[in-house]
């Protein structure tokens, strides 16, 4: 049904209700549970996203965990709807709470195989380009880079990041 309304028109509400989504928390106290993950290609290397709402910065592929929704269900079915690809080894690498916008947030990080080329959606994701661990591009979101430091702590945290 979405689809039926045009790419830039989409991504332009998703704008818009990125920034209601940021006040939701402060006013109602909860955020909810979001997923991200960390996607793997044969040569170990991650793919990281662009959206087209928020920062613009690279960051991880994920989004919010549903009412009643299974946080693995949830991450193979974001990565169908903004990527067209299906998950492979999917492993919980860890999950935490911390604040969000001010209220309390579940968060899920999982490290996957992708079965196929991600494409982005070209509306929740407008750019996506697989990256070495030890080659992190500038513009590496400080959310995204927390979790791949969880996932992989060789990492060097003063690598890279803005």
């Amino acid at each position: 049904m979405l689809h039926l309304i045009p790419a830039p028109l989409h991504r332009l509400a998703l704008r818009l209700a990125h920034r209601l989504r940021k006040r939701w928390p402060w006013l109602t106290g909860y955020s909810g549970a979001g997923v991200s993950v960390i996607g793997l290609d044969e040569a170990g290397r991650v793919l990281l996203v662009r959206h087209g709402y928020g920062s613009g910065k690279w960051s991880l592929p994920g989004g919010g965990v549903g009412k009643g929704e299974d946080p693995e269900a949830c991450a193979r079915r974001e990565m169908r709807e903004e990527l067209g690809c299906e998950l492979e080894d999917l492993a919980l690498a860890a999950s935490f709470e911390h604040p969000l916008h001010g209220a309390a947030h579940r968060a899920y990080v999982f490290t996957a195989r992708f079965r196929g080329d991600p494409r982005p959606d070209g509306r929740e994701v407008i750019e996506a380009r697989w990256f070495a661990r030890d080659a992190l591009p500038e513009g590496l979101a400080a959310p995204a880079r927390r979790r791949l430091l969880l996932a992989f702590p060789e990492i060097s945290a003063s690598s890279r990041s803005s």
